[in-house]
């Protein structure tokens, strides 16, 4: 019985998201009937050719996408909370969507200078995913060293920054010698979107996915140790070395894909899992995980409809809707909580 409201909390939870992954879908330049929608996802076919093209061609990957990164950033920054101990960690604030930002622009803007071949099949698809991800696992390396010799959690957070801001710099470089081709379509990814996947892309996206929360289910365990301090964690039979080693692959995973398909967005990493262990009330790892998953799916499909503009052909970037509604949030959580008692 103890347990009974968790249960509860996530049977909610997934009954909005649901809810909410259904309005993604109504919702638009063009209105399509809810039942209409049923049907289409029951396999039957629309009343009218165009609905059918809108739902299954664009909509609904690109509610998928925002399921998938939502749970990817959460997790992500649930676990660099964890391993820097600091509740203000995420893949956004550190710098790691800077690094995987870079692997991007690498690919897309210095293309021209090694004769590469990006976009040409489905080996196009996964390079995005394998630099995007080289360059969030290298930040975070260069994190990991710097958080051994830095113990104070402020002095961290402004080193993360000057990380953003050196990556930033050698973007701003590739910005400069790159052909105006390339400038334009790492501009429109750097405004971060959830439309254009297809599904192959959405195949390699979730496979990525699932590679990056294996190690984190199989280190389940060690994580609730892990913010009682190394000393403790090593006293409970634990080898940090591996843990580490699995929290770096595992949020460069994570996080790299995410920014690959959907460029850099802000917030996510950082604020859902406070969310989780608000709603929650608990810093079991058991449970935030698959909590700041939900909650992830959750917000970001919230920000998607938002950026919508339903009734309008236009479309926000993502990552402008999700900065206006997680900057607030951050702010409001460090005022209203007592981060001491949990970090």
């Amino acid at each position: 019985m103890k347990n009974n409201p968790t249960y509860l909390l996530f049977f909610l939870g997934l009954l909005l998201c649901l809810l909410l992954f259904a309005l993604n879908l109504s919702i638009g330049s063009v209105h399509i009937p809810f039942m209409e929608i049923v049907g289409g996802l029951a396999g039957k076919e629309l009343s009218r050719m165009s609905w059918e093209t809108i739902l299954m061609e664009y909509r609904l990957p690109k509610a998928l996408t925002a399921i998938f990164a939502g749970i990817g950033l959460s997790v992500s920054g649930l676990q660099m909370q964890t391993f820097f101990r600091n509740p203000l960690a995420g893949p956004y604030v550190l710098g790691i969507s800077s690094g995987a930002g870079l692997g991007v622009a690498i690919l897309l803007m210095a293309s021209s200078a090694f004769g590469w071949a990006i976009y040409q099949g489905g080996l196009g698809i996964w390079s995005i995913i394998f630099a995007a991800s080289l360059g969030a696992i290298l930040v975070l390396l260069l994190m990991s060293l710097t958080a051994w010799k830095v113990k104070d959690s402020m002095t961290l957070l402004i080193v993360g920054l000057m990380f953003g801001s050196a990556v930033s710099a050698l973007i701003s470089v590739l910005a400069y010698f790159s052909e105006a081709e390339q400038l334009k379509l790492f501009t429109i990814w750097s405004m971060g979107s959830l439309g254009g996947t297809s599904y192959s892309q959405l195949t390699g996206f979730f496979i990525a996915l699932l590679i990056g929360i294996i190690p984190v289910l199989y280190k389940i365990k060690s994580y609730n140790a892990m913010l009682m301090g190394e000393v403790y964690a090593e006293s409970m039979g634990i080898n940090i070395s591996r843990l580490r080693w699995a929290m770096i692959i595992s949020t460069g995973i994570l996080a790299g894909s995410a920014t690959a398909f959907c460029g850099p967005i802000a917030f996510i990493g950082i604020a859902v899992p406070h969310m989780a262990r608000l709603v929650f009330k608990t810093a079991d790892h058991r449970v935030l995980l698959p909590g700041s998953a939900l909650a992830g799916a959750i917000i970001l499909l919230f920000c998607d409809a938002i950026s919508q503009l339903p009734g309008s052909a236009q479309t926000l970037p993502i990552n402008a809707v999700t900065s206006l509604i997680g900057a607030p949030m951050v702010i409001w959580l460090i005022l209203r909580r007592n981060f001491s008692k949990e970090f």
